[in-house]
C-alpha cells in the first residue's frame, strides 16, 4: 500500500507525458567537494557546473557510499550500505552477485531504457557482476577499473565485447590516437538521442578527473592550461595541468549534455544528478600546497579542511559534491543541508519513476527535492572499508581505524574532526558502537567464472608490471 501511494504521488506530481521523467546520473571520479567555481575555487574552471548548481539544488551534507571507487559504486547501484554489500574490495574486478538488483534492473521494470557509459568497477568480464546481466541494455567503457588507468587503451568494452580503439598501442599513459573519454562521451550522447521519445536511465560514471593520465594535445581544455606557470616541479606541474584540463573537459561535456536536452525538448522532463564518487585526494601536494595542488577538501573561504581524503572514513574521504537539476520541479539556486548518502539513490529513483524498490538501506530524498512533503531522516549512516568503521547519527560521528580505539566527533562544532570527545561522552559512543556492530554482516561475494579474461583486462593499463605483457601481445 505504501509503494502504491508513492507511485500515485509521482503521477500527480508529474502530469501527462511527464509521468516517467528521464534520469541522468553523472558521477565524476575523485571530483573534490571544493573543486568548482561556485565553491570558491580560483584555478579550476567550471562555468557549466556552476550554472548547473544555480539552476538546481546543491546538497551540503552528501556522503559517498565508500571512500574509494569500486565499493562506492556498489553502494550506489545496489542501495545497500557497505556493511551489507557483496563487493567491498577495491581491486578493480571484484563482482557483485548474479542475483542482486541494481538501479538499472529496477528501472527496467518500470519501462526505462537503460545505458551506462564510463567506469563500471563492480564486476570484471568473466564474473557475476557484468552490467548487461544487471539491468543495463548497454554498457560501454571499462569494466575493470584498473583498465581505466589509461585513456589510451587498445580497446574499450561494450556488453563484454572488446571494441578496438584505432591508433592506440596501449603501452603509454600519455599517447595514442583515440582518447577513451571522447568515445565514451559520444556514446553517452548517442544513447540520449536514441531514447529521447521514451523514458531512459543514463548512468555516466566517467573516469576524469581521476588519475595522472594523458590528454590529446589539441584538446581545447588542454590548450587552456598547458602554459600555466605552475612551477612546483616538472612532473607535478604537468600532472596538475592535465587534472585541471580534465576538470574543464568534464565541465564542457556537462554543458553539451544540457544543450542536447534543450535541443531535443526533453530538458524539463529530465532529472539530472551530478556528484563525485568519493572524497578528494591530495594529488600533487608540495610544501607550498600541502593540501594537494587543488586542495579538494580545503574550504578556500574559511581555511577549514575535511580530515584526510580518499581511502579514509574521516570526512575527507566521504564528503562529495552533489547537485540535482530538474527544471520546474527542483527549485533553482536552492541549497539543502539534508543528510544523505548513496544507499538513498535506490528508493529515491523508485519514487521518481514509480518503480518497486528492492530492499535497501536508503531513504528517499524525493520530498527534499520537490518540497512537497516532509522528509524522513536516517536513524544513522554506516560505512566500513579496509579495517575502518564509521557511524554517523545526527551531529555525532564515531570512527575507528584498523586496530585502533574508537573516536567520537561532534560535527556540528568540529567539521575538521580535530577534537576526539570519546572519553567525555561514553554513552553516546557506546550507542554508536552498538549500531556499528548490528550494521555489519559477513560478506557474501560474487563469483569469478573466467580468471583469464579478468586478468586480460586488468593488464591493459601500462603500469610497469604490465608492459612486457602488453608489448608481447601487440597485434602483429
Amino acid at each position: 500500500m505504501k509503494r502504491l501511494f508513492a507511485a500515485l504521488a509521482v503521477l500527480l506530481f508529474c502530469s501527462g507525458s511527464e509521468a516517467k521523467p528521464n534520469i541522468i546520473y553523472l558521477m565524476l571520479d575523485e571530483w573534490g567537494y571544493f573543486e568548482s567555481g561556485h565553491m570558491g575555487h580560483r584555478e579550476l574552471l567550471t562555468p557549466n557546473i556552476d550554472r548547473f548548481a544555480s539552476e538546481g539544488m546543491r546538497f551540503t551534507n552528501a556522503y559517498a557510499g565508500a571512500p574509494v571507487c569500486g565499493p562506492t559504486r556498489a553502494v550506489l547501484l545496489t542501495g545497500l550500505h557497505s556493511g551489507h554489500t557483496s563487493m567491498r574490495a577495491n581491486n578493480g574486478y571484484a563482482p557483485i552477485r548474479a542475483d542482486e538488483p541494481t538501479l538499472a534492473s529496477m528501472l527496467k521494470t518500470s519501462g526505462y531504457a537503460t545505458g551506462g557509459f564510463g567506469k563500471w568497477g563492480i564486476g570484471g568480464r568473466g564474473t557475476s557482476g557484468t552490467p548487461e546481466k544487471h539491468g543495463f541494455d548497454t554498457f560501454f567503457g571499462y569494466y575493470d577499473q584498473v583498465h581505466a588507468h589509461t585513456f589510451y587503451p587498445r580497446y574499450l568494452i561494450r556488453n563484454s565485447e572488446e571494441i578496438p580503439l584505432p591508433g592506440n598501442d596501449g603501452v603509454s599513459f600519455y599517447e595514442g590516437e583515440t582518447h577513451a573519454q571522447d568515445e565514451i562521451f559520444r556514446e553517452s550522447l548517442s544513447f540520449i538521442r536514441e531514447h529521447k521519445n521514451e523514458p531512459f536511465f543514463c548512468y555516466l560514471p566517467w573516469t576524469p578527473p581521476h588519475g595522472l593520465w594523458g590528454i590529446d594535445e589539441d584538446d581545447p581544455s588542454w590548450q587552456l592550461f598547458k602554459d600555466k606557470p605552475w612551477t612546483e616541479g616538472q612532473q607535478t606541474e604537468n600532472d596538475a595541468k592535465v587534472y585541471a584540463a580534465f576538470m574543464h573537459m568534464m565541465d564542457r561535456q556537462v554543458g553539451e549534455i544540457l544543450a542536447l536536452l534543450n535541443e531535443l525538448s526533453i530538458d524539463d522532463n529530465t532529472i539530472f544528478f551530478l556528484s563525485g564518487d568519493n572524497g578528494g585526494q591530495d594529488y600533487f601536494k608540495t610544501a607550498e600546497r600541502p593540501h594537494g595542488f587543488f586542495a579538494p577538501n580545503l574550504n578556500p573561504e574559511t581555511g577549514e579542511r575535511f580530515r584526510a581524503g580518499k581511502g579514509s572514513l574521516y570526512e575527507g574521504g566521504l564528503k562529495v559534491p552533489f547537485l540535482v537539476r530538474w527544471p520546474g520541479k527542483v527549485k533553482a539556486g536552492s541549497v539543502s543541508d539534508h543528510l544523505l548518502y548513496y544507499p538513498d539513490m535506490m528508493p529515491t529513483l523508485a519514487e521518481i519513476s514509480g518503480a518497486e524498490s528492492p530492499a535497501t538501506d536508503g531513504i528517499s530524498f524525493f520530498p527534499t527535492l520537490t518540497g512537497k512533503s516532509s522528509q524522513k531522516n536516517h536513524d544513522f549512516l554506516y560505512w566500513e572499508y579496509s579495517g575502518q568503521t564509521a557511524v554517523r547519527e545526527g551531529k555525532w560521528k564515531a570512527y575507528r581505524g584498523k586496530g585502533k580505539d574508537w573516536e567520537l566527533y561532534d560535527l556540528s562544532s568540529d567539521r575538521e574532526e580535530k577534537n576526539n570527545v570519546a572519553s567525555a561522552n561514553p554513552g553516546i559512543l557506546g550507542k554508536l558502537v552498538e549500531r556499528a556492530a548490528k550494521a555489519h554482516e559477513p560478506i557474501r561475494p560474487g563469483e569469478i567464472y573466467d580468471r583469464e579474461l579478468v586478468d586480460k583486462d586488468r593488464r591493459q593499463a601500462p603500469h610497469e608490471r604490465n608492459l612486457e605483457y602488453l608489448r608481447r601481445t601487440l597485434p602483429k
